[in-house]
């Protein structure tokens, strides 16, 4: 991390804050942590929540410590405290799905060519963003954040921390619908991220987000369009075009909509000036973050892959049309498994959504649809699956990740390609793992 004085921090009046224990007076911080194990000489350990209780700890450990009075103020006036002192070109990475891989996938297309720092995980909120920034080191060139939000304000409170020159807008469709009421309001919200840029900034959206439209009117900023069109995926090798250049690129997964954040992210990396001709060095270490996609081996050429991290209605059906065009690919003809469980925070939505996403399992022709939970929502969706009409598939309902697990264990045959996908808050994500491991083990 960059380093600051302690007087600095003292300065900011966030709290409680005390020297580590036998610590020189005058020794900068170079490190802000909030984990008490993590942490030594040199660190500023944040106590958050319950870790006011390992301050102690910590301080035995060699670290100073911070109890803060408000932990997500503090939290940003650190963050913004050593982004005051560095020169980095930041990128904040918005949008309804397919932030963690787009933002992923761009740090690891520019590490190869400038110092990148990008987010660990999905620290994506008002902690893990002021968390990403504080391990700006004095050399790196290139910040990339990833944020989400649960409400208007959100992304623009933590641009003010991040201060990006690029922005870029994944999706916009209908997410946490329960807090803000309409996508209008999703891309209201996600848009702020725009609004954020300074002049001569760069924004990045999809073509066919119209809802954003009225949010990129600014003069000042150079607005750049990605569209499904652009992209061609066949086993891996994606064919991209932008800004009049065609880029192939080998890629760790076979999903097409992963290949669209891929685009996005090959826009930002154009936009941040790194060379085009040069971006498959980075691309052969592309890897999907746990629960977002990935592709786990079964017998005889078949995989699940593992998107149980996040659902809404317009990443299920992405999944479930990647899942339909990989069961019926030429040559590989193959029986498709949808395992889904419920998609959150949908509000007055929720019952017509599930619905609607049951009768597209049918329309695909998904040859088996597993629905985990008995709720009002997964009632739904199984309901709509029967009611679309008789196709050759079949629709099962079952009542948690176990009874899932059992069912695919005992009827999965050589070559089956399984999706399981859910919100988090479903409990499918150790599921894909399960079934792999007890395949091939």
């Amino acid at each position: 991390m960059i380093p600051v004085g302690l007087d600095e921090i003292r300065a900011l009046g966030l709290g409680r804050l005390e020297q580590a224990d036998g610590g020189a007076p005058r020794a900068p911080v170079t490190g802000i942590r909030a984990d008490s194990r993590e942490v030594g000489p040199g660190d500023l350990f944040v106590a958050l929540n319950a870790g006011v209780a390992y301050v102690d700890e910590a301080r035995a450990r060699g670290a100073s410590t911070l109890v803060p009075d408000d932990q997500d103020a503090a939290l940003a006036a650190l963050a913004s405290l050593v982004r005051s002192k560095s020169s980095a070109r930041a990128v904040a990475i918005v949008g309804s799905a397919g932030k963690t891989t787009t933002k992923d996938v761009l740090g690891v297309l520019c590490a190869p060519h400038t110092p990148t720092i990008w987010s660990e995980r999905s620290l994506n909120n008002e902690i893990g963003v002021p968390l990403t920034v504080c391990r700006l080191e004095p050399e790196t060139v290139v910040l990339v954040t990833e944020m989400g939000m649960r409400g208007a304000g959100q992304i623009a409170a933590l641009c003010e921390v991040v201060r990006p020159e690029v922005a870029v807008v994944t999706h916009i469709g209908p997410e946490h619908l329960e807090l803000v009421g309409t996508v209008e309001r999703v891309a209201e919200a996600n848009a702020e991220a725009v609004a954020s840029l300074p002049s001569g900034g760069i924004a990045v959206v999809p073509s066919r987000a119209r809802e954003l439209d009225r949010f990129l009117e600014r003069g000042d900023v150079e607005v750049h369009r990605f569209d499904p069109d652009d992209v061609e995926l066949d086993d891996g090798r994606g064919r991209f075009s932008l800004d009049g250049r065609q880029v192939e690129l080998e890629l760790p997964f076979t999903q097409r909509h992963h290949a669209l954040n891929v685009l996005a992210a090959l826009h930002a990396y154009a936009a941040l000036g790194l060379p085009l001709d040069h971006v498959h060095e980075g691309a052969r270490d592309i890897e999907l973050s746990p629960w977002r996609g990935q592709e786990l081996p079964l017998p005889g050429g078949g995989f699940v892959v593992n998107d149980a991290y996040n659902a809404n209605p317009d990443s299920m059906r992405a999944g479930l049309q990647a899942l339909a065009w990989m069961s019926r690919h030429p040559e590989r003809g193959r029986r498709s498994w949808a395992v889904l469980g419920e998609m959150a925070e949908l509000g007055h939505d929720t019952i017509s959504e599930h619905d609607r996403i049951g009768r597209l399992v049918v329309r695909l022709d998904v040859s088996r649809l597993v629905v985990v939970g008995t709720g009002r929502s997964m009632r739904a969706m199984h309901h709509g699956a029967v009611m679309e009409g008789s196709w050759g598939g079949e629709a099962t309902m079952v009542d948690d990740a176990d009874a899932a697990l059992a069912l695919l264990r005992a009827e999965l045959e050589p070559g089956d390609v399984v999706l399981v996908k859910a919100s988090n808050s479903a409990g499918l994500g150790a599921l894909a793992q399960s079934l792999a491991r007890a395949t091939t083990g």
